[in-house]
């Protein structure tokens, strides 16, 4: 692990510690249970998630500026997206972000490929299932406000 992070270009080591404050900077006294902000904005419904997406998209933006592989990005991609889609789930969601940790995840990602040379090569393979899963995801949030639309219809009607 020291090897990798000796292979992590010096102007993405304020990735590692930026995702370290959104992930693990803050420890639940009297456990080894860590955290970071990310956790403590997911607690605000929906606002601090959008937040918590915004800083995890800049990261992975900025790992693809210094030359991350399409392969690499798509892995950061899913993970920030299974984050974001899970942890707006009430209660569960934010449990889940507790343990998920995908910034953390991320960082890892980049050093395994800065230092291993690993998640080289084409993107197709991993962006396809990401983009029909955000496909059925874009459907069934048009389904859900299609319905609450129309039930808010049929209140203001009666």
């Amino acid at each position: 692990m020291k090897d990798q992070l000796n292979t992590v270009p010096p102007e993405l080591k304020g990735i590692d510690t930026f995702s370290k404050l959104l992930d693990t900077r803050f420890t639940i006294p009297g456990t080894s249970i860590r955290f970071g902000i990310d956790f403590l904005i997911g607690l605000v419904p929906f606002a601090g998630d959008l937040a918590g997406f915004l800083f995890s998209a800049g990261l992975v933006m900025t790992m693809a500026r210094h030359g991350a592989s399409g392969q690499v990005l798509a892995k950061m991609i899913g993970n920030v997206i299974l984050d974001t889609v899970v942890g707006s789930i009430p209660f569960f969601g934010d449990i889940f972000d507790l343990f998920y940790k995908s910034n953390r995840r991320n960082y890892h990602l980049l050093e395994k490929h800065y230092g291993e040379g690993a998640y080289q090569g084409s993107v197709w393979k991993v962006v396809v299932p990401i983009l029909l899963v955000l496909l059925l995801v874009f459907i069934l949030v048009i389904w859900l406000v299609f319905k609450v639309f129309a039930l808010t219809w049929q209140l203001v009607v009666q």
